[in-house]
């Protein structure tokens, strides 16, 4: 049988192509009964439009690709879920590109996104958001950077969380800096004055900040920064282990509070102070950074920074549709505030013996 077509429902329905697409897109007034006779139409003949025939016509594919580091992570579908709502109310659905970070080097992380990049201009998608990656390097070569800004003089590009040098891009940020001074003002407001820092990557912009945010509550408050309570390294909650077994094989006093790069390795260093013999929050004050469910439901349950993931999702997106169908969106940057969760794995120091 013959697949119905637009033609066929406006020729049945006595109305223009143009009326029936206007009913079908929602993109104009149609008298009432003239949109129910269309309708009605529609689901006599289980008639479905062709998507390749409407993007041609709109010059759009209601496609966009979403190019993150590691899908294992907590942090990342947390984004996720807010990209896909925003972006599914705008009548979109994307391509997820997984580079796989946990299971590789970041060279081959990188040549997997510029792989991505290519396949989604293939794909003739809306537009792109990236997070995460090369986006997130404190120092990104310029050739990174200028594959990703000719990417975007042919569709528009939407950076969570980072940037990329010599071009300007839409962003949408968290202010990090702020947010790991707020966390380690938590910490020094309790009475902690021997605060150690672990986790993240010193190449990595997000850790940069969160070392600023630290080092700035510290100097602030008259207390030192021990540059050999400060261990970088990684993200995940075996490296948060390693990081504080470090911290005690030291030897001497050890810190009564530990500012964590973000929630995974903060749960790791939960387990390794147990397995330790030293309890949280009493004899170890210990604090995260992202709030991904999980920190919500350790024991004890984990006080933390909340990046707001949800909202940045949304966010992002919504800047995208703007980009895709106007042409134009808002400022190039957008920054959301952190908010502090306090939980049951901060309180007050113990006394020294």
């Amino acid at each position: 049988m013959k697949p119905v077509t637009v033609y066929d429902i406006a020729r049945e329905a006595n109305v223009s192509v143009a009326t029936v697409s206007r009913v079908l897109n929602n993109t104009a007034p149609v008298k009432a009964s003239t949109r129910e006779r269309i309708l009605n139409l529609i689901q006599k003949h289980q008639f479905q439009p062709n998507a390749l025939a409407r993007s041609l016509i709109k010059k759009e594919t209601g496609m966009i690709g979403i190019i993150l580091p590691d899908i294992t992570n907590p942090f990342f579908p947390e984004v996720l879920a807010g990209l896909e709502q925003e972006a599914r109310s705008n009548g979109y659905t994307f391509f997820l590109c997984d580079t796989g970070s946990s299971n590789q080097d970041h060279n081959v992380q990188y040549q997997r996104e510029s792989e991505y990049l290519n396949i989604l201009m293939e794909k003739q998608v809306d537009g792109i958001i990236m997070l995460g990656g090369r986006i997130d390097l404190d120092k990104c070569s310029r050739e990174m950077a200028k594959e990703v800004a000719e990417v975007n003089k042919r569709v528009p590009v939407v950076l969570i969380n980072g940037n990329l040098p010599g071009a300007k891009f839409h962003r949408v940020i968290v202010d990090e800096v702020s947010g790991a001074k707020q966390a380690t003002e938590h910490l020094i407001g309790l009475g902690h004055k021997d605060i150690a820092f672990i986790g993240g990557y010193k190449q990595m912009s997000n850790t940069v900040k969160r070392l600023e945010g630290y080092s700035l509550a510290m100097e602030q408050a008259g207390l030192p920064v021990r540059e050999d309570w400060i261990i970088t390294g990684g993200f995940s909650v075996d490296a948060g282990k390693a990081f504080l077994n470090a911290l005690l094989a030291m030897g001497g006093p050890r810190p009564t509070a530990i500012v964590c790069a973000n929630d995974l390795s903060a749960i790791g260093a939960i387990k390794a102070a147990a397995k330790a013999g030293l309890r949280v929050p009493e004899d170890l004050s210990i604090i995260g950074y992202d709030d991904i469910p999980l920190a919500a439901n350790v024991i004890p349950e984990l006080t933390t920074m909340s990046l707001k993931c949800l909202e940045l999702g949304r966010t992002a997106a919504s800047i995208l549709h703007l980009l895709i169908s106007r042409g134009e969106g808002t400022e190039l940057l957008t920054t959301l505030q952190p908010e502090l969760v306090i939980r049951e794995s901060t309180a007050p120091p113990r006394a020294r013996d």
